[in-house]
């Protein structure tokens, strides 16, 4: 949707273009046709434009014509030397006569017939009436290519019913040494059960015996484990349509371990899972290549950049016909006229796409800024043939970048008083 915009025109280019910036600020700034401003428009102008405002910059598409504020609204200019004769006119009102008079409990008689013998249909019976969009030139529009809109997927929330009925069951001793082999293994428990016999003998009282503790743990471990992996696999298949797929085949993977594999009750949930896993990895994957190329279709280049670096399952091979297609359409937005702001947010998601060596530009843009060399000199282990426009070397074994993320807004927690603190017993494992 376009709006309009009041800017300043800062210089003229010697291919036609004028650099300009919104009036009274900094950005935001873009270039605009030199065909579409005034004759006499000089540097520091200030005009009114309507542009388009989408994800590949700023398109202006005509520049507003203001009123002279000098002359005023209303100017009457005579054309001959006749006296000017003022012109009054006054209607006369409307009698009650002239009206249309109808019976109070009779039709009316001034509208066509439109009785039972009459052709025209009753307006809940005439179908709806279809009009052809039409643009300023009275001309049929262009469809607009609709990219749809993906949900958010859902991250894995499982809840502890299983882990919870396994722990009642244990008697109260033996709980926390439950809860520490669950989390860290059988090495964790050694672990607390020797820096507990280190706690003691500077204590000057007699060690705890690890053999049974040990013991203890190693039986209660399998029972944990099955119940644990039934909590995420049931939390799964509750939100099967709109899980994560990394939370997915995290429980699925689960499934693998020995453990779990031995219990009967956990094959038939881990077979399910492995089937909607593969269906949802197939759809997934043709949601995908469609919306990158409804992208391209668009002309939404880098939005069909991102969402080459995001694939559904990790090692996946592009293909080769589309990446073609999309390196072109990268190349072609990477041009010596695009902007520095341009060239910033193509290469921030082509330095995390597959087809970021494929696309190679014809040249430095014309106007290069300090924050883009910066980012180009750190994103430079992945595009080397574009650090290389900027004369700028990769050093070897440079390390990888990654992706910017947007940082989070900061929230205003109100401080609670404090309180002094409950020390600590559940990692005592004798309890």
């Amino acid at each position: 949707m376009s709006r309009r915009l009041d800017i300043e025109l800062t210089s003229a280019r010697d291919d036609g273009m004028w650099t300009w910036r919104a009036a009274g600020a900094k950005v935001p700034k873009g270039v605009v046709e030199s065909t579409l401003l005034p004759g006499e428009s000089k540097v520091g102008d200030v005009l009114k434009i309507e542009a388009d405002f989408d994800i590949d910059g700023i398109t202006v598409l005509s520049v507003v014509p203001q009123r002279d504020k000098s002359q005023k609204a209303t100017f009457l200019q005579l054309i001959d030397d006749k006296p000017f004769t003022g012109v009054t006119e006054k209607l006369a009102k409307k009698a009650k006569s002239d009206r249309p008079q109808r019976d109070k409990r009779g039709p009316r008689t001034d509208r066509p017939d439109r009785s039972e013998n009459s052709d025209r249909k009753p307006r809940s019976e005439r179908p709806p009436r279809q009009r052809e969009p039409r643009n300023s030139e009275n001309k049929a529009t262009a469809p607009v290519v609709q990219i749809p809109e993906r949900p958010a997927a859902k991250r894995l929330k499982p809840n502890r019913k299983h882990r919870s009925a396994v722990l009642q069951s244990l008697p109260t001793e033996q709980r926390s040494v439950a809860e520490r082999a669950l989390s860290g293994g059988i090495r964790a428990v050694r672990e607390a059960i020797k820096t507990q016999n280190a706690q003691l003998k500077a204590e000057g009282k007699s060690e705890i015996k690890a053999d049974g503790l040990i013991s203890m743990a190693q039986d209660i471990l399998p029972k944990l484990r099955v119940a644990e992996w039934l909590d995420k696999a049931e939390a799964a298949k509750r939100d099967l349509a709109v899980l994560d797929l990394r939370d997915l085949r995290a429980v699925v993977v689960g499934a693998d371990d020995p453990m779990v594999v031995r219990d009967e009750t956990t094959r038939e949930l881990a077979g399910e899972l492995k089937v909607a896993l593969k269906q949802r990895q197939e759809t997934e994957m043709t949601q995908w290549l469609d919306d990158i190329k409804l992208a391209l279709s668009a002309s939404r280049v880098l939005r069909a950049i991102k969402l080459s670096g995001e694939p559904p399952k990790a090692g996946v091979l592009f293909p080769v016909d589309l990446g073609q297609q999309l390196a072109k359409a990268a190349a072609d937005s990477l041009s010596n006229e695009a902007s520095s702001d341009r060239w910033i947010a193509v290469l921030e998601a082509l330095a995390f796409s597959p087809i970021r060596t494929a696309v190679k530009p014809l040249g430095a843009p014309q106007a290069t800024t300090d924050a883009l060399r910066a980012t180009v000199k750190r994103l430079a282990p992945l595009v080397p043939q574009i650090a290389a426009l900027f004369a700028i070397e990769v050093s070897p074994g440079a390390q990888t970048p990654r992706p910017l993320r947007t940082p989070r807004p900061k929230r205003d927690f109100k401080r609670k008083p404090k309180t002094a603190k409950v020390p600590d017993t559940s990692a005592d494992v004798t309890n």
